[in-house]
């Protein structure tokens, strides 16, 4: 522990258990994605899949890796909670949270707009397959909610600490 983080109070036990939901809340989405890009039924018709996905094709490599780079970001607000190991500076890792905390508000309310479209909802071929899309990404909407909670409170410890 270096002298920097030993002078932040440790992070309380609400905020770790929010950084561990977040980490959380993306695997249900991911799960989908990697099933998708596996050849199991998530209820896009093979022509759907094929013309708009590109599955089979280089739309595995796009689905998987994208499940794999937002586990990877859900991971991030660990970093906030942890009083082990801080790869930057405190105040650079509350800005660059604070970012990651509103893009994460624009990228969900935007979400929000495309799974009610019209045009979205005209890929799955029932209801039934819309459920489980539904059920598998609603945990999204929480990591905005979440995230900002865990920065405000990282944020929080770092002004009472002695900062950098």
């Amino acid at each position: 522990m270096t002298s920097a983080s030993a002078s932040v109070p440790a992070a309380p036990a609400w905020a770790r258990r929010a950084a561990h939901a977040i980490a959380l809340c993306a695997v249900p989405s991911g799960l989908w994605r990697i099933a998708m890009a596996s050849g199991v039924y998530v209820g896009y018709s093979d022509q759907v899949l094929r013309d708009d996905f590109d599955i089979p094709g280089w739309g595995i490599a796009y689905v998987v890796g994208l499940s794999v780079l937002t586990e990877l970001a859900a991971l991030f607000p660990l970093l906030l909670v942890s009083d082990r190991w801080r790869p930057l500076r405190p105040r650079t890792l509350t800005a660059l949270a604070w970012t990651a905390s509103a893009t994460l508000v624009m990228v969900a309310l935007w979400q929000l707009v495309v799974a009610f479209a019209v045009e979205s909802r005209t890929y799955m071929s029932s209801g039934t397959a819309q459920t489980v899309w539904a059920l598998a990404f609603a945990p999204l909407l929480a990591i905005p909610v979440l995230m900002t909670a865990v920065t405000w409170s990282y944020g929080k410890r770092q002004r009472g600490g002695l900062g950098e």
